[in-house]
């Protein structure tokens, strides 16, 4: 096998790998790269249809990835719902998604969580965060889920910037999950610092 033909194949792998891809930002990325080669393997051989099409599909996901890109930290692109505890759809989401989320947040249960929000995009929702009084105004992050096709977004972020979801219940303070206290990017970024065994976000 010639280096065009392994060219070839690589970028054709590549496309059909992209779209086993459950993160949507992840697959117009693979989609992208897989395109550009293909492009360019084509123009190589002289197969201009191929070149034509492989060409729109490279634009196609240029354009979806920098609006994904563009709205990724843009709240009005997001809704923050609260619901009661014993919200049905609530718990429909939870049973839905509780193999995934017992594999990043062993041991979580539900049943100690007070206050619940729901991330939504549009009509679906995106994520999930649980908390409960920790006690002297602060509020202790039980779970702060995204499904898997956004998790490239951190939706959960809308939840802690609009602070008045807690400061309307008298809470000053926000302490991280306990899994996610080693996840300082994602925690610095939205204003989480180190407060002794805690990782807390003050409230406006």
């Amino acid at each position: 096998m010639d280096v065009w033909s392994i060219i070839g194949w690589g970028g054709s792998a590549l496309v059909v790998w992209s779209l086993l891809q459950t993160r949507i930002l992840r697959l117009r990325v693979l989609n992208l790269i897989g395109c550009v080669i293909l492009v360019g393997f084509n123009a190589a051989i002289g197969v201009w249809p191929m070149v034509g099409m492989n060409a729109v599909l490279a634009v196609i996901n240029v354009v979806h990835l920098w609006r994904l890109l563009r709205h990724r930290h843009d709240e009005t692109a997001y809704q923050v719902l609260e619901v009661d505890k014993t919200d049905a759809y609530l718990g429909y989401v939870l049973d839905r998604h509780a193999k995934d989320i017992t594999r990043f947040n062993p041991g979580f249960t539900p049943g100690a969580s007070e206050y619940a929000f729901l991330v939504q995009h549009d009509d679906r929702t995106v994520g999930v965060v649980l908390a409960h009084d920790a006690g002297t105004g602060r509020a202790q992050i039980d779970l702060d889920y995204v499904v898997p096709k956004y998790r490239d977004f951190t939706p959960g972020e809308f939840v802690y910037r609009r602070s008045d979801v807690f400061t309307d219940h008298g809470f000053h303070q926000v302490l991280a999950p306990p899994r996610m206290r080693d996840s300082t990017p994602y925690l610095k970024n939205l204003g989480f610092r180190r407060d002794g065994d805690h990782v807390v976000l003050n409230l406006r």
